[in-house]
């Protein structure tokens, strides 16, 4: 018996104890936030209980002292609760949902030793004081901080996934009618070549539905995600005085699971953004005859190759006169700036280290929030947009990629190099004329009516050889501003399959990726936003 007890896998037990209980807190909190606003709810508090027991029991079967401690505690004052002996007061709630987030804590640093820390004790001394003076929760908490972990940037979740059982044996059966093409391809090009090309296209529309199961088993649905902003706006609201609802839409959009789990800093920024400076406090609501209550609303849009998040409030709006001020003060713009330039204003906004705050907070001060926002979409080769409206409130709108995993892009050749844009960002291609060509990195060119700017990538790449003759333009558009890049060939459509640079790379300018063409070749796939934020910059 002892011998099949340590025989037992303990890290493939943690690995999915870790997977099961970030799902068991995330309901936890939903389930929390939904007490606090409807505290009479039965059905919060049984999920509540019943998610914290399993919980429970899941750790003491790891022997994992310090959780399964914190999470009895937590247990008793949950079965208080149940039974009506402990109210659902404002003050526990707080108390229940830093428990939520030191429990999240323990279980990201399961495998470390030791007692409890000194923070993570004192939350379990006030979980157990609760139940010893049930009129204590109120004035525990009101020594405590009113935002407490939350508010940190959430940690990525452990990196599994759910799959639906019908999608792997349509996986297998693919893969099965893959190994049997392969076979037949082998015999036809050894005895019947006039069949290979059928045997072959046959292959080849097995791989691209092979490739499609694929890319469905990577998607999740949205809602998980936006759903963390609940908790998010919560705290914000309590650490600015404010009051605030938030209001999802387009949950059931999927997207791929590591869209999903980057766009949580985006989100996260957005919606304490529009709390510390879009919606207003209640009195200046009144005043203004709005509801004392604010909204955040954030929705979610499937688009052609992409998806569409806009993060809306209906409060100030940005103030354009006090954004150019402070933008003038840090000498990012000169004195004949101005404040009805509305894609100036739009710019400064994302400038690094630009606030509009007066003071330094645990949400607000220090400009970093919509840079970080801003540096994050676009490494997911996303765009970002904001519209806003004086009094009426505020917009950003993120678009996305469905995957990162399998790009639709445009190749091209320079110097016998091969480079790939992303197909989302081209607008169109031209022929460059001998009489426009010459050696200068940055030209431009008149298309239409409209002053191109032109990058020359042999230039900005450094790649040796002669220009040809003829050169080509592809143009390119990020956001509202467009850049012709010059090469020497166009070698159209490319579905590829991205990989990420080695270490080396990572910080190339200019490069987000690579990929192996059809002939074994490695092609760099161009980073657009951070080129045309180079010629913009010039």
């Amino acid at each position: 018996m002892s011998e099949q007890f340590a025989a037992i896998d303990y890290a493939a037990l943690r690995e999915i104890f870790h997977a099961e209980a970030e799902e068991a807190l995330d309901a936890m909190e939903q389930a929390l936030l939904r007490l606090e606003s409807q505290p009479e709810d039965e059905a919060s508090v049984a999920t509540l209980f019943r998610l914290a027991h399993t919980l429970k029991g899941n750790a003491a079967s790891l022997r994992l002292s310090r959780l399964t401690e914190l999470t009895h505690a937590l247990e008793d004052v949950l079965d208080a609760l149940r039974t009506r002996t402990l109210p659902a007061a404002d003050g526990l709630m707080s108390l229940l949902l830093e428990a939520t987030d030191t429990l999240r804590e323990l279980v990201a640093s399961a495998d470390e030793a030791g007692p409890l820390k000194p923070r993570h004790q004192a939350v379990l001394e006030r979980l157990r004081q609760v139940l010893l003076a049930p009129a204590g929760p109120a004035s525990a908490d009101a020594e405590a901080p009113r935002v407490t972990q939350s508010l940190a940037i959430p940690a990525l979740r452990t990196r599994t996934l759910r799959i639906d059982l019908a999608t792997l044996d349509s996986l297998l059966d693919v893969t099965g009618e893959i190994a049997v093409a392969h076979g037949r391809l082998r015999l036809a090009l050894a005895n019947d070549l006039g069949r290979a090309r059928e045997v072959h296209d046959e292959a080849e529309r097995l791989h691209a539905e092979l490739q499609r199961l694929v890319i469905r088993v990577r998607m999740v649905p949205l809602g998980p995600t936006l759903s963390r902003a609940t908790r998010v706006l919560r705290d914000a609201a309590q650490a600015t005085g404010k009051a605030a609802r938030l209001v999802l839409r387009g949950e059931d959009i999927e997207v791929d699971t590591k869209v999903a789990e980057y766009i949580v800093d985006p989100l996260t920024h957005l919606v304490r953004n529009a709390v510390a400076h879009g919606i207003e406090a209640p009195d200046a609501r009144r005043a203004a005859g709005k509801l004392e209550t604010g909204s955040v609303v954030i929705t979610a849009t499937r688009e052609p190759g992409c998806i569409a998040i806009v993060i809306e409030d209906d409060g100030a709006g940005l103030d354009a006169e006090r954004i150019v001020q402070k933008a003038r003060e840090r000498g990012l713009v000169g004195p004949e700036a101005s404040a009805d330039d509305a894609a100036l204003v739009q710019r400064l906004i994302f400038e690094p280290g630009l606030t509009t705050a007066a003071s330094v907070s645990e949400l607000s001060g220090r400009g970093v929030g919509l840079d970080v926002v801003r540096k994050n979409v676009e490494a997911l080769r996303g765009s970002l947009r904001v519209s806003t409206r004086r009094g009426l409130g505020t917009a950003f709108t993120m678009r996305l990629p469905l995957t990162l995993a399998i790009v639709q892009g445009f190749g091209v050749t320079v110097s016998e190099e091969t480079f790939v844009v992303p197909l989302e960002s081209v607008v169109t291609c031209v022929e460059l004329s001998a009489a426009q060509s010459n050696d200068r990195e940055l030209d431009v060119l008149n298309l239409r009516g409209e002053a191109l700017p032109l990058l020359r990538l042999r230039r900005r790449l450094a790649l040796a050889g002669e220009r040809p003759e003829r050169e080509h333009v592809l143009v390119v558009q990020q956001e509202e501003r467009r850049v012709g890049l010059v090469v020497d060939r166009l070698l159209g459509d490319l579905q590829t399959v991205i990989k990420p640079l080695g270490r080396l790379f990572q910080d190339l300018p200019g490069v987000a990726g690579s990929t192996i063409l059809g002939d074994g070749r490695v092609a760099l796939l161009l980073d657009v936003p951070a080129l045309v934020d180079e010629v913009a910059a010039a």
